[in-house]
Order: structure tokens, then sequence, then C-alpha cells
């Protein structure tokens, strides 16, 4: 029989428990957090003194004093001096911030790239150099904790096909060996980056700080290239062997339907993604993103076409959400990317789609919603996946040294313990 956690292990996962708390929801008092996490008074004194200490937060007296008595000390995350730096390389642009500790950017800037695959240094050299950018930017004494990069694996070719890309093995990705080597010899560091696809980064944020905060179970949606998904299920991500799920885009949903890339026939994708957009709408295929809006536009100006197509997607898109409604019966469907503008579009046709196919039972109380991150979401869930290993262990480094400045002595036992 295994023993039971150590005080020692109890009090490093009450320290994360508290930083997770305090970066997730900002500023909060000594009172608030005794209350939200279940800990006395005493317990959480010590805590923030040993956070406090490895300059991770800092205490002050509220500005608000508006009762009598001892006020309660507020915690503030130290966002300006512990950093990390997140990467969001989608179809048609490459992204980088500086995102400080409690998710404040600090530093952001992007570049157009060319669609298709094209050399690797087009993608890398400007990361490298936004990079060195960032890191000269920071204030002196200021930490880089960790890199995060958001992947779009779906490779949009110029004439406006979709094909999917294969995730690999990240160790062994060339993308992840020469943006880790540029971001080193950028940093200094040999700080780890955390690369997922640009679907399950997104949900990510949403789920932590967006729409679909305190969501146990969420679909989320992310149209650019192609179609791609992430799953929350009871609060966790739905990843698959070897982290690969979440390919929605290549559900068939109409077998007689167009050939995908993928090899396939009537996958989602082809009836709701960007291409089957502009095709059904007259346009010129392979514009990404600005033609998607230019369809929208057209159609909310009266344009015939247009509508028609903005109709006939967002059919195939409550198609689609049915099948998945049906199968996750999800609290909350978020539509990102391109999808987001195409579902504001065609809620109506999404919803009467969904009221015909979906089971009664799911559908009566699933919330169809659009990202409140925007187009940041991947960038901002990269900086998320980058802070994971500092809020588990917030007293050890990146490669496992103890910060310095902690407190000494117990902390008091916890009430909540481990679950």
């Amino acid at each position: 029989m295994r023993a039971g956690p150590s005080q020692e292990e109890i009090r490093r996962h009450n320290l994360g428990v508290l930083l997770r708390s305090v970066h997730v929801h900002g500023a909060t008092s000594r009172a608030e957090l005794t209350a939200s996490l279940g800990l006395n008074r005493s317990t959480i004194g010590a805590l923030t003194a040993e956070l406090a200490a490895a300059g991770l937060v800092t205490e002050e007296i509220p500005r608000d004093r508006g009762r009598a008595g001892r006020p309660s000390l507020v915690v503030r995350p130290v966002s300006q001096m512990v950093y990390v730096l997140a990467f969001a390389i989608e179809a048609d642009r490459v992204t980088a911030a500086r995102v400080g500790l409690g998710g404040l950017v600090l530093d952001r800037v992007e570049a157009p790239r060319r669609p298709g695959p094209g050399p690797l240094d087009e993608v890398v050299a400007p990361l490298a150099a936004f990079a060195r950018q960032m890191c000269h930017a920071a204030p002196e004494g200021s930490r880089h904790i960790g890199t995060g990069a958001a992947i779009t694996p779906i490779v949009r070719d110029r004439d406006g096909q979709v094909r999917p890309r294969a995730y690999g093995s990240w160790a062994d990705d060339p993308l992840s060996t020469a943006l880790a080597e540029a971001v080193g010899q950028a940093t200094r560091s040999d700080s780890p980056i955390t690369r997922l696809g640009t679907a399950d980064l997104a949900a990510l944020a949403e789920h932590t700080r967006g729409v679909a905060l305190g969501c146990a179970n969420v679909v989320y949606l992310h149209g650019d290239a192609g179609i791609g998904g992430s799953i929350v299920a009871a609060g966790r991500p739905l990843t698959g062997h070897g982290g690969n799920g979440g390919e929605v885009g290549h559900m068939v949903v109409n077998p007689a339907g167009k050939p995908c890339g993928c090899g396939s026939r009537g996958c989602w994708e082809t009836e709701v993604g960007e291409q089957a957009l502009l095709v059904a709408a007259g346009r010129q295929i392979g514009t990404g993103a600005p033609g998607v809006s230019a369809v929208l536009d057209a159609a909310g100006r009266g344009d015939a076409e247009a509508q028609a197509a903005v109709r006939q997607v967002g059919d195939w898109l409550g198609f689609g959400v049915a099948n998945l409604v049906n199968i996750f019966n999800p609290e909350m469907v978020v539509f990102g990317g391109t999808l987001r503008e195409i579902y504001l579009a065609s809620a109506a046709q999404v919803r009467s789609r969904l009221n015909r196919t979906g089971l009664p039972a799911y559908r009566e109380h699933v919330r169809l919603r659009t990202s409140a991150l925007g187009n940041d979401a991947p960038l901002l869930g990269a900086a998320e996946a980058a802070f994971e290993q500092l809020l588990a262990d917030p007293l050890a480094d990146v490669a496992g040294t103890p910060l310095t400045g902690r407190a000494t002595g117990p902390a008091q036992p916890a009430e909540s313990g481990l679950s």
C-alpha cells in the first residue's frame, strides 16, 4: 500500500494551487484565497510568503479600505518579472508575444507568411528575431521560464488545397528542433518549448480564461487552413493516442462529396472550410481569412450568391456540430478562427440543423458560443502551456533547481490535502 503524501508533497502541491489561482484570477486577497482554496489563514500566509520570497507574487495593502479593522493583504502575480514567450504559427501569419505571469500580454508582434510549407527559415527566422527583441526589452533581472508554440498542422497551398501534415514526434520534428535552437540562442537559456496544435491551445486558453471558463465539457472548433478541433471532457483535454486526436475536420459527413486533401472524400472541412465557402460564393480560392471576410461582408450587404453560400456552409456546420454534440454531450461548443465569423453569419442555419439532428436531451442544454479571445486564443493558449511547469512546482525552475529566496520552516498541514 502506498503511503500518503508527505508534508513536503502537500506543501508543494498547495504552493502550486495558490499560484495557479492568482495566475488565473489575478490579484486576490488572502481572505479570498482562504475561502476559495479551503486552507486556514496561517497556511495561506506561509504559502504566500514563500511565493513572494521566490519573486513570483507580491503582497500589498488594498487601496480601497472601506471597512474598519485589519485589511487582508492582496496577492498579485509579478507579471513584469516572470514571463514566457508564446508563438503562433498559422497558415498565413506568425505571431509572437511575451506574456507575464497572470496572463498579461507585455509585448506582441506578428508578420505575414506565404501560404504553403515554404522553407523552414521563413518561419523560424522571424520568430527568433521577435524572441531576441522581446527578451532585450524585458526588465533587468526578469526571468524567462519557458516557451509555448501553437502550430497549425494543416498546410494550405497557393491553389487553396488543404493538405494535412502529420504531427509526428515533436522531439524529432525539424521545425521543433530549429525553433528550440533559435529561441535558445535568442534567450540564452535552455528553457523548454511546449508545442501543440492550434486548436488544442486555443481550447486551453478559452477554458482557462475565456468563454468556456467554468465549463467541464467543451468542444472547441477552429477554422484556419482547415478545420481543427479540441475536446475537453470532465475538465481535461481528450487528446487521443499520441496526442493527435481532435481531427474533427476529417469526420466524413458526405460520402459522395468533394475529395479532401487527406485522401478521403466528403470530410467535414470540404463542406465548411474556407475553400468551401469561397467556392460556393464563386470567389477566388486560396485567399484565406480575407476572402472569407469578403464573402461574409457581401452576404451582409445583400449579395444573393454570398448569402446562399453562407446558408449552405452553415447547414453543413450545424450537421457536424450535431454529430459532435451527440457523441460528447458538451455544455458548450466554441467557434474560433475563421469559424467564429462564419458561425455568427450562419447561426440560424447551425441551430436549425442541430435542432433537427441532435439528440433532444443533449441539444437542449448545449450553448453555442464564439471565442472570447479572438485571433489571439492560440497565442494565449501557448503561453498557458509554457507556464504549466512553473504552476505545477513553483519553487523549482525549468531544470529542477530550487529557486533562491525560499522561506524557511514547514507550512501548516493542509486541510484539503491531496485529492
